[in-house]
C-alpha cells in the first residue's frame, strides 16, 4: 500500500511526539533512532587526571616554519593550538596542549647521501658535523615552538627518532637491521651530554621541555628502506641511555624528565614475540627494574595505538590488558598514548589517501575514546601535526611545497577538537553509566559517551561520538552530584557539515539530538 507524503508526515510527527522527539530532530531521510539515550555521569567516580592532548611537528614544519609566508604559519598555528573564539562563539582552533618536537639527527645534511629518499622526512641537527653547536638549525620547528607557547602551550616534549649520526655506528640516522641500538654504549653519555645541552638551548628561551623522550618505537629495526630516521632498542639498552640521562638532566640543573619508551605498539607493553624489547612496563617498571626510581625518570609509560585498532573486539581486549599492566606496575605509572595516525588497512579504512571528511575523524576519535576510557590514557597525542601527504596522517593539510602552498583544514582536525579544546590539562574523567546497558563494543558502532570535570574552571565537559548512521537523542544525568548545580549545556557539533560549531543551548534537564556520524561536545558550567 503507498501512503502520501503529507499524511506520512503527519503519522511520523504524532508518533515521534509521543516518543518526546519533534520530527525536525530526524535525518533529512526520515531515519533517527527513536529512544532517548540517558548518559549518568557519576561525579565521585573519579578515574585518570587529563595531561592534555598534542601532535608531533614531523616533517613538514621544518620548512613551513621557515618558509612559508608568514600569514599561513599563524593560519596553521591558530588551528593547531588556539582557544579563543569568532564572534559567534566558534573556536578558532583546537587546543593543543602539548607539543611534540623532533629533535633531528642530522640527515637533512648529508641529502641524498642519507639514504632516506623523501627531503621532508630528513632532519636537521643542532650538533654541526665539526662537534659544534648552531642552535639557528631547526629554525622553522623552534618558530613553531614559540607560536604555540604564545598560544598558550607550556608542555613541550623533546622526542629522538634517531641519536645524532656523528654518535651512530652507521653514520646515518638508522641502523643496520640487526635489531640493536645504532649507537654504541661508549657513546650514551655523549648522547645524553647532546639531548641536556638542547634541553638547556630551549629552557633559555623561555620554552622548556617537560620531557625529554629519548627512544623511538624501539620495536621496528628502522634499516635502509624504513624512508626516515629511527634506531630499534633493547631494553637494556634503552635503560644504559636512561641513566646516561639521568645523570646530565640533574647536571645540567634543568626540569625535564624522561619520558619513555614511546612503544611501537601497545601489546609490546604487556607481550609481544620481540626477545629483548617486549614486555615494557615489567621491564622499566616492574619490582626488578634498575631504573625505575632514577629521580628523572618520569613516572608514566608512553606507547603508541598503531595496528591495534581492528577488528574493534580487539582494539579493546588490548587496551583493558594495557589497563591491567599498568596496574600491575610496582609503582604507580600513568599511562600516555603519545602517537597515533592512520596506517592500517582494513574493511572500514585505509591509511593510503588523503580524506578530509568525517570517516576518517570518526575512525580517530573511537580509538581516542577507548584509548581514555578503558586503557585510561592520561594524554593522547596525534602524529603530523600537518602533512603534504596523499594520506591519513595530518590534522592539517598543505601542498607537497617547501615554500608556498594551500593550508586545508579536516574533519579530523576538528574531531581532535572536541576533546582537546575542552578537556584541558588537570580535568578528571568521570565513570558514566548507560540506559541501554551497551558494551564497550555494541557501543563502538552507535553513541560512545565520556565525561570530565575540571574542578578549578567550574566545568564539566562530556564528548558524544555518534558512529552511528542514524541520529540519537541523549539526555545527560547525574549522580553523586550532591549540592552541585549545573548550567545549561553549550553543544559544539563536528559533523559533514560543522566544524567545532557552537549550537544552540540545551537545558540542564533536557536532551540533545546528536546527529549520525557526527562528535559532539556538551559543555556546562559546575557551581555548589
Amino acid at each position: 500500500m503507498k501512503i502520501k507524503g503529507s499524511f506520512l508526515v503527519l503519522f511520523l510527527g504524532l508518533f515521534l511526539a509521543c516518543k518526546g522527539q519533534n520530527i525536525n530532530e530526524s535525518n533529512g531521510d526520515g531515519t533517527s533512532s527513536p529512544e532517548t539515550l540517558s548518559i549518568t555521569v557519576n561525579l565521585e567516580d573519579q578515574q585518570q587526571e587529563i595531561q592534555g592532548f598534542g601532535a608531533s611537528d614531523a616533517w613538514s614544519i621544518q620548512f613551513v616554519g621557515k618558509n612559508w609566508p608568514l600569514t599561513k604559519r599563524e593560519q596553521i598555528a591558530d588551528y593547531l593550538f588556539s582557544t579563543e573564539t569568532d564572534s559567534e562563539g566558534n573556536p578558532k582552533g583546537i587546543g593543543l596542549s602539548i607539543w611534540r618536537f623532533n629533535i633531528g639527527a642530522g640527515s637533512a645534511r648529508q641529502g641524498g647521501d642519507s639514504g632516506i629518499d623523501d627531503p621532508w622526512r630528513r632532519a636537521e641537527s643542532f650538533l654541526t658535523a665539526d662537534s659544534t653547536y648552531d642552535w639557528n638549525k631547526q629554525a622553522g620547528q623552534q618558530w613553531f615552538v614559540k607560536a604555540a607557547s604564545k598560544r598558550g602551550v607550556k608542555d613541550f616534549i623533546g622526542f629522538v627518532n634517531s641519536p645524532p649520526v656523528l654518535l651512530t655506528k652507521t653514520g646515518k640516522a638508522f641502523g643496520d637491521g640487526s635489531g640493536q641500538a645504532n649507537i654504541s654504549e661508549e657513546y650514551y653519555y655523549e648522547f645524553a651530554d647532546y639531548l641536556a645541552k638542547i634541553g638547556q638551548h630551549f629552557e633559555g628561551q623561555g620554552t622548556p621541555f617537560t620531557y625529554i623522550s629519548p627512544v623511538n618505537e624501539p620495536q621496528w629495526d628502522w634499516s635502509q628502506g624504513n624512508g626516515q630516521e629511527g634506531s630499534p632498542y633493547q631494553n637494556d639498552q634503552i635503560s644504559g641511555v636512561i641513566r646516561a640521562l639521568d645523570q646530565k638532566i640533574q647536571e645540567y640543573s634543568l626540569d625535564s624528565k624522561i619520558e619513555i619508551p614511546e612503544t611501537a605498539q601497545i601489546n609490546f607493553l604487556y607481550d609481544g614475540d620481540l626477545s629483548g624489547r617486549s614486555q615494557q612496563v615489567e621491564h622499566f617498571f616492574g619490582s626488578d627494574s634498575e631504573v625505575k626510581d632514577l629521580p628523572t625518570l618520569a613516572q608514566k609509560i608512553a606507547a603508541h595505538s598503531y595496528f591495534t585498532t581492528w577488528p574493534v573486539s580487539d582494539m579493546i581486549e588490548q587496551r583493558q590488558k594495557v589497563r591491567q599492566s599498568i596496574q600491575n606496575a610496582s609503582t604507580p605509572i600513568e599511562y600516555w598514548m603519545s602517537e597515533y595516525c592512520i596506517l592500517a588497512n582494513n574493511e572500514e579504512i585505509q591509511g593510503g589517501g588523503r580524506d578530509l571528511g568525517m570517516n576518517p575523524a570518526l575512525y580517530v576519535a573511537r580509538v581516542l575514546h577507548y584509548d581514555m576510557t578503558i586503557a585510561n590514557a592520561a594524554s593522547w597525542q596525534w602524529w603530523l601535526a600537518v602533512s603534504p601527504y596523499d594520506f591519513k596522517d595530518g590534522l592539517v593539510y598543505i601542498d607537497n611545497d617547501t615554500q608556498n602552498g594551500e593550508v586545508l583544514d579536516s574533519k579530523l582536525l576538528w574531531g581532535l577538537g572536541n576533546y582537546s579544546r575542552f578537556i584541558r590539562p588537570g580535568a578528571v574523567r568521570l565513570g558514566v553509566n548507560r540506559s541501554d546497558n551497551a558494551t564497550p563494543e555494541e557501543a563502538a558502532r552507535q553513541v560512545m559517551a565520556s565525561a570530565y570535570t575540571h574542578q578549578e574552571q567550574g566545568k564539566l565537559s562530556v564528548v558524544l561520538v555518534n558512529y552511528g548512521n542514524l541520529d540519537k537523542q541523549v539526555k545527560v544525568d547525574y549522580a553523586n552530584a550532591g549540592d552541585r548545580t549545573f548550567s545549561d549545556f553549550t553543544p559544539y557539533l563536528t559533523s559533514s557539515e560543522a566544524d567545532l560549531e557552537k549550537q544552540e543551548p540545551v537545558a540542564s534537564d533536557g536532551s540533545v539530538v546528536v546527529p549520525a556520524r557526527s562528535i559532539m561536545t556538551l559543555q556546562a558550567d559546575v557551581s555548589k
